[in-house]
């Protein structure tokens, strides 16, 4: 299994947390999208999106932070139902776990990770704008996690694996989460799970 990602890419590494933390190995292929690289003709060749993470996975090619996960999930989850623990089985579970991969790549991709991605790399985005958006994500997961541990059900899925990369990085967008403490809190669960790996960043 070969994992083509960035360091610094909060999407690149909440993959790397799922393949850490069902014990896979895999080797990873640095591509540095801040300087280009995949946008090179031998990259997509391999990625039809020229975007990453990649996973390749015998003959199958998969893009996508969220495609990934649930692939992995479904895949390699573990015994039991499928997908394991990381992805319920039955529809009302799954759909609640694709709602909150919904707020991972809208609220908090356009807002916090954008916000990020200005700040720190200099990427043309209303930084203004996109930390109001991500505060907007922010507040709902409050609302949730205020009484619950986990965004679904009684443990950690891939929805927390989702939302958790650019949360951990808001300090790098410059959104506080000093008046969110239940976000806090699953941060620190999050963290606390076994396999867990930290990135640059932290």
């Amino acid at each position: 299994m070969r994992l083509y990602d960035f360091e610094r890419s909060g999407n690149c590494w909440k993959v790397r947390l799922l393949l850490d933390m069902l014990g896979l190995d895999y080797e990873r292929v640095p591509v540095d999208s801040s300087r280009g690289e995949t946008q090179t003709e031998a990259f997509k060749a391999i990625s039809l999106r020229g975007q990453i993470p990649l996973l390749a996975d015998g003959d199958a090619r998969i893009w996508d932070s969220q495609a990934i996960l649930f692939y992995l999930a479904r895949r390699y989850g573990g015994p039991g139902s499928a997908g394991g623990p990381w992805l319920p089985a039955d529809p009302l579970g799954e759909a609640q776990v694709l709602q909150w991969l919904a707020l991972s790549e809208n609220e908090l991709l356009y807002g916090l990770a954008r916000a990020r991605s200005a700040l720190q790399f200099g990427r043309p985005f209303d930084v203004a704008a996109c930390q109001a958006e991500g505060r907007a994500g922010i507040a709902l997961l409050e609302q949730r996690l205020a009484e619950h541990d986990w965004l679904v059900g009684d443990g950690a899925t891939i929805a927390d694996l989702a939302c958790y990369p650019y949360v951990a990085l808001a300090h790098e967008a410059q959104v506080a989460l000093d008046d969110r403490p239940a976000v806090r809190g699953w941060l620190a669960r999050v963290a606390a799970l076994p396999g867990y790996r930290a990135m640059q960043g932290l």
